[in-house]
């Protein structure tokens, strides 16, 4: 089946004059994904979707998604995201996805006051850094909701105990003209990364959760002022949505690349839905088989392989067609022209297109001014947020 589609794929960018790297994304998949977030959503009525931006870095890609999934939650994690993110939608809530530098938001409110009192919820980790925005709000006079990040179990930073806690949670407390609290952040995608011989999944998950609601039941007890229903409980990541839309104590659901499905995504809780992004590179050399530079010798020994150098690559993605495309160990990895062997029998001719499969989205779309949406054998243009 995939064979038959890379084989219309090349000559639909054939027939439209493309002859540059393209990273594509297949419209049917992306809305077989779409239809799946929606049913489990439907069914998970006490969650709110927030969408990650860094995964699906194309505005048109997010105003589509938000108009499909209902949202304009959005999860940024770079700051010229958010001035963009601000300025296309009208109700955007805002929930940083890590801690930003002091200097960062500074800079931010130094630029864009005029979206001081736009919906953004700043992540902090520590009492520190808590204390540095602080200081950010009484220089402009503002009220910064803040959204603690706690350690769920990822162990990469955030609070990691009560008493970090409670010193945090004192300091938002003593200045409520200046600071609010309005949430937790606890990411756990080590749930479905943790080897199941140490520790299942459902587990990881359940232990993960655990932690999550003793942090809520603290606030809830010991600073009851700060508790209010608005409180954005947010967790997840593409990994655990499965887990998260069947039973949750958070409120709001961060999700992205599963959307695209790179292959890094490839695991038992994300079997529905379909891989929706691809690369497309052009041919630009076909030789009988491979030379390697100063061993002429081995060009004498029977040769499996006829070799193919190709308009860019080693992208972070996986050839998937040709069948049985791959990288030459001993020649190496080129971004320019990179060399690729392929069966002998195989028909790939200069101007044909190889394909890739991303194994991030976030890695691979900022590399590409445009997404080129494929529907229906035709292409529709969409700019990404290139860095």
């Amino acid at each position: 089946m995939l064979d038959h589609y890379f084989k219309q794929l090349n000559l639909d960018l054939k027939k439209q004059g493309i002859a540059t790297p393209q990273l594509i994304v297949d419209e049917a998949a992306l809305k077989q994904n779409i239809q799946h977030v929606q049913i489990r959503l439907a069914h998970a009525q006490y969650l709110k979707a927030r969408l990650v931006v860094k995964s699906l870095a194309s505005l048109d890609l997010l105003k589509l998604l938000s108009e499909q999934i209902d949202t304009q939650r959005f999860m940024v994690f770079h700051q010229p995201h958010i001035v963009s993110i601000l300025e296309n939608f009208a109700d955007a809530d805002i929930l940083l996805g890590k801690p930003m530098p002091a200097q960062v938001v500074h800079q931010f409110f130094e630029q864009y006051m005029e979206w001081s009192t736009a919906k953004i919820q700043w992540l902090i980790d520590t009492k520190v850094r808590l204390q540095q925005y602080l200081e950010i709000a009484k220089k402009y006079f503002i009220c910064l909701d803040i959204n603690i990040e706690i350690d769920v179990g990822l162990h990469r930073g955030g609070v990691q105990s009560t008493q970090q806690f409670t010193e945090i949670l004192a300091l938002i407390q003593q200045y409520p003209q200046y600071l609010k609290l309005s949430g937790l952040m606890g990411y756990d995608a080590h749930v479905t990364k943790v080897p199941a011989i140490i520790k299942k999944p459902e587990l990881a998950y359940q232990s993960s959760q655990q932690t999550y609601a003793n942090y809520q039941q603290l606030i809830q007890k010991q600073f009851p002022t700060l508790w209010h229903e608005e409180l954005c409980f947010n967790g997840g990541g593409s990994p655990t949505f499965s887990f998260h839309t069947t039973e949750s104590v958070c409120n709001d659901l961060s999700f992205g690349s599963m959307l695209l499905k790179p292959s890094d995504f490839d695991h038992d809780f994300l079997q529905a839905l379909q891989p929706a992004l691809w690369i497309a590179a052009p041919v630009l050399k076909v030789l009988p088989f491979t030379q390697l530079p100063s061993m002429a010798v081995l060009d004498k020994l029977p040769h499996k392989c006829k070799a193919l150098f190709i308009y860019g690559g080693y992208w972070m993605a996986n050839y998937v067609y040709p069948d049985q495309a791959h990288t030459h160990v001993l020649y190496g990895r080129s971004s320019n022209q990179e060399l690729i062997n392929v069966p002998k029998n195989c028909d790939t001719q200069v101007d044909d297109f190889v394909f890739l499969r991303p194994t991030q989205s976030e890695a691979i779309i900022p590399q590409f001014s445009n997404l080129m949406l494929y529907q229906q054998n035709r292409f529709e243009s969409w700019q990404t947020f290139r860095e």
